[in-house]
């Protein structure tokens, strides 16, 4: 943490502020890189009724012998386990029903827990739903207000704030057979549900620190764009951030990229589908300008209908060697079924923009195991990559392929993960390496638990403390699973509560549910309906004639 430029001005504690510890849960490397943590950190950093200092699993500051909040940033499922570590590290009871008025607020937020928080609910106080620009500033003002009253009086006053999920004022109901029911309250002046918050102002985030020790060293990131219209049926980058926003070019993008450059001549432009910025070409024609030859540029994943020669060639003049676009399938079928709205002559053009502009290397991003997805549309994927191959010289192909996971609030939420994805990894693999073409898959075996934790409920709390210490072997989650379920008894959720025995792996990872089940974040509102996430499946999957 020596190496670091901040962007910003910490503003010095008052007396009594609240000490507050911010934990990410990884390395400094990653924590660091990550945009969200840097905006949540600066947002209580500037608070002079905060005290706040980070936590990292390899690096901390100097810590509190008790603090008043404990707050954790979560981006990836499989570091949910990691949570319980940090607590203890912090004398802090893993367990919230354990938590006395001494004990900190543990509060959290993040993708993950937006899109389902309920595998971890029960070590969580607070949940903050969303965007985090407002969203935390009530939280700390809300905190602040009632901060002497009694722990439980404490969380029913946040519970009524719009955007904060106190898990322990819901109850799960089940079914005698053991089908969750319901989530509701435990009062009648408790939300019956929580609604994400969403930010529509017209800037966007920035890094507020620069460090040669990021997973990104010394680059500036600005988000330019935040959600994306294509609206994949998978994606929860896309549903769960909807609706679709930019950064105003000229009151977010050039004062944000002016002030990282002040510190750094690396650039990187965020987003789910950064070209898609209504005024992407005017801000690369300005980052263009000959004062800026020395800056290098990087960007996210792009549409491949927006590339274009002009980008490229200003790409590669600021050092940037890649594109990379997501194309998830190369059959047209598989594109259509989960709304991707892009041709097979759009992906040529775009390699020969890439090549024609001097840039070396072309990332793709694809999926297998998608619903109504037959072998032959993974041939039909391979077959595409060796055209383009063939037919596109100079550039250096990277097939990254991810197994279908279902995500929280999207359409494709009600269907399992597919057996058949291992087999179709290897199959691209045996067509794509010996071809000289670089196959990065991600672990089909760690999609199931990316699985098991996003379609989870309570029931799988227990799981996630028994595989601490060992979370990262494959096995020791499924044997915990399977060993707690087979032991066919109700598992304590507190002293007055017990919650049903686990579901089957096979149900919560492989089935396919019907649009009729509860859904164990039924009670938390994401941007759309369910009738409307329902109604865009069965146009995917041509059930629903338009």
């Amino acid at each position: 943490m020596n190496n670091e430029t901040l962007l910003f001005t910490p503003t010095t504690p008052l007396p009594g502020a609240l000490k507050t510890v911010l934990a990410f849960p990884s390395t400094y490397s990653i924590g660091i890189t990550s945009l969200g943590y840097q905006v949540i950190w600066t947002t209580l950093a500037q608070r002079s009724d905060v005290d706040v200092r980070r936590l990292f699993t390899d690096q901390q500051e100097r810590q509190y012998q008790n603090c008043d909040l404990f707050g954790l940033s979560l981006s990836w499922e499989l570091d949910g386990p990691i949570l319980l570590d940090l607590l203890e590290k912090q004398q802090i009871p893993i367990w919230s029903h354990q938590r006395k008025d001494k004990d900190s607020i543990v509060f959290g937020g993040g993708p993950v827990l937006t899109a389902n928080p309920e595998p971890l609910a029960p070590f969580l106080d607070v949940v903050l739903l969303g965007d985090g620009e407002n969203l935390l500033p009530t939280f700390i003002d809300t905190i602040q207000k009632v901060r002497h009253l009694p722990r439980v009086d404490k969380l029913k006053n946040l519970a009524r704030i719009p955007g904060i999920y106190v898990p322990q004022l819901y109850i799960p109901k089940y079914t005698s057979n053991g089908t969750l029911k319901a989530i509701q309250p435990i009062q009648t002046d408790i939300p019956q549900s929580i609604s994400k918050q969403t930010w529509q102002g017209n800037t966007l985030s920035h890094s507020t620190v620069i460090t040669p020790d990021a997973a990104w060293p010394n680059i500036h990131m600005v988000e330019t764009v935040r959600s994306c219209p294509e609206l994949c049926r998978f994606c929860l980058a896309s549903y769960l951030t909807l609706p679709f926003r930019s950064s105003s070019l000229e009151d977010g993008l050039i004062p944000a990229v002016e002030k990282g450059i002040n510190a750094t001549k690396r650039i990187g432009l965020l987003g789910a589908s950064v070209t898609q910025h209504p005024q992407f070409s005017d801000l690369l024609n300005w980052l263009n300008q000959d004062s800026f030859d020395d800056i290098r540029l990087s960007v996210s994943s792009v549409r491949a209908a927006t590339v274009n020669s002009e980008m490229t060639k200003i790409l590669s003049r600021h050092a940037c060697k890649s594109l990379t676009i997501a194309i998830e399938s190369g059959s047209e079928r598989m594109r259509k079924i989960v709304n991707k709205k892009l041709s097979e002559e759009e992906i040529f053009m775009a390699a020969k923009y890439a090549v024609d502009g001097g840039l070396k290397n072309l990332k793709l991003y694809g999926m297998v195991g998608l619903p109504k997805e037959e072998e032959e549309d993974i041939e039909a994927t391979a077959d595409l990559l060796l055209r383009v191959k063939r037919k596109i010289t100079g550039l250096r192909l990277t097939l990254g392929v991810s197994t279908f996971v279902p995500k929280a609030h999207t359409p494709f939420q009600w269907h399992g993960v597919r057996p058949e994805a291992d087999k179709r990894l290897r199959l691209l693999a045996k067509r794509l390496k010996p071809n000289g073409i670089n196959f990065r898959p991600e672990s089909y075996r760690w999609s199931l638990i990316q699985a098991l934790i996003s379609r989870g409920d309570r029931r799988l709390a227990p799981v996630i403390a028994q595989v601490r210490g060992s979370h990262q072997s494959f096995s020791s989650w499924k044997n915990a699973y399977r060993a707690m379920q087979e032991e066919n008894k109700s598992i304590p959720e507190n002293e007055q509560r017990t919650l049903p025995k686990l579901p089957t792996w096979e149900n919560v990872i492989h089935e396919n549910w019907e649009t009729s089940t509860v859904l164990p974040w039924s009670h938390l509102q994401g941007p759309l309906k369910p009738e409307i996430l329902i109604q865009h499946q069965k146009q995917s999957l041509n059930e629903l004639i338009v």
